[in-house]
């Protein structure tokens, strides 16, 4: 059984999310103790208890001690994906975060897996929203040749979530992967969204039109975004921007709060990604760490080393790369600003 620490470097809930995941695609089963142990609240909470309960739904495995609040699990899996999965996520938990787990595992199978996820946020704080896997993480991915489609069928706001989302994987080989060098801007695009409640007062434009002015400003481009109301289940906000580039993809994004102006919200998703843009590097700071178990199993599967140039070694990162050699036999290696992994 691999042993690992919760509380290592970021010492977050990705420790548990990347460790059940990897171990569902090895077959090798984990103990992870003092889970989350120096957050203000220690332990699981739902987003991370709902993916992991899927996940161990998904290969037929078996969860021991995890309930919320657990700061110790262990976790068996079985050897045997299923096709079909629910997940019900009864807070403002993120969708994303508890998808995570599910993407990395599900790289082993050979039939296509649809998910459900019912309750959860779209949009939450401190998380990646579902637009950003969808317009970021699944088309780097497609590029790895892993397919895997997703559909907002309902957006889920923060505080109270109640997003409904499908994905669908499909059967495919993944591989290598290697961009160092992000090439030029092809489009910037977004979606910027808001629930009906708020259509009276334009939050969706006046987030539109800041972004796009900053962009414009900052940038010299023109940037292509949908202004959307939606039906949810409480009153609020975001909004997601994406970029293609020659060779790679980048996103940012931001989410309206009680208090915070529409127009703050637009200014804050450009300013995250026009500092993204000037670095010049292959892939932003928040995709860097959860493309990593994806390129590290390319690794294992195919023998072949993949690279991407990152704007910065964030502690998730680091964080990633220490639970992901724990279970695959690769080696990982980071000169300046390029990571690269290799089957050793």
């Amino acid at each position: 059984m691999i042993q690992i620490s919760g509380d290592y470097l970021e010492g977050g809930g990705s420790i548990v999310r990347v460790a059940t995941a990897l171990s569902a695609y090895t077959g090798k089963s984990c103990k992870i103790n003092n889970i989350r142990a120096n957050r203000p609240r220690p332990g699981l909470l739902t987003q991370h208890l709902e993916g992991i309960q899927a996940l161990s739904e998904l290969c037929n495995g078996k969860l021991i001690g995890a309930e919320l609040g657990s700061t110790e699990i262990e976790f068996h899996p079985g050897n045997k994906l299923e096709e079909k999965i629910k997940i019900t996520i009864p807070t403002a938990g993120s969708i994303a975060l508890a998808l995570q787990p599910i993407l990395i595992a599900s790289t082993k199978s050979k039939h296509e897996i649809t998910i459900q996820v019912n309750g959860g946020a779209t949009n939450g704080k401190f998380a990646a929203s579902v637009n950003f896997l969808t317009h970021v993480l699944l088309p780097l991915l497609n590029k790895m040749n892993y397919k895997v489609e997703i559909e907002i069928k309902k957006y889920g706001y923060y505080p109270k979530g109640g997003g409904f989302v499908n994905m669908k994987i499909s059967s495919s080989k993944i591989k290598e992967i290697i961009i160092t060098e992000r090439g030029e801007i092809k489009v910037i695009k977004g979606v910027s969204h808001a629930s009906r409640e708020l259509e009276k007062v334009k939050v969706s434009e006046r987030q539109k039109e800041a972004a796009e002015s900053l962009i414009k400003e900052k940038l010299g481009i023109s940037a292509e975004i949908e202004v959307k109301y939606v039906d949810s289940s409480c009153v609020g906000s975001a909004i997601d921007l994406y970029v293609k580039t020659d060779n790679s993809y980048l996103g940012a994004n931001s989410l309206g709060e009680l208090g915070k102006k529409a127009e703050k919200v637009g200014k804050e998703a450009a300013e995250s990604l026009i500092e993204a843009l000037q670095d010049k590097s292959a892939v932003d700071e928040y995709v860097e760490d959860q493309l990593l178990p994806f390129i590290a199993v390319a690794s294992t599967e195919t023998g072949k080393e993949s690279k991407i140039s990152v704007p910065k070694l964030t502690t998730h990162t680091k964080t990633n790369i220490w639970v992901i050699e724990k279970f695959l036999p690769v080696k990982f290696d980071i000169k300046g600003k390029i990571i690269s992994c290799r089957k050793f």
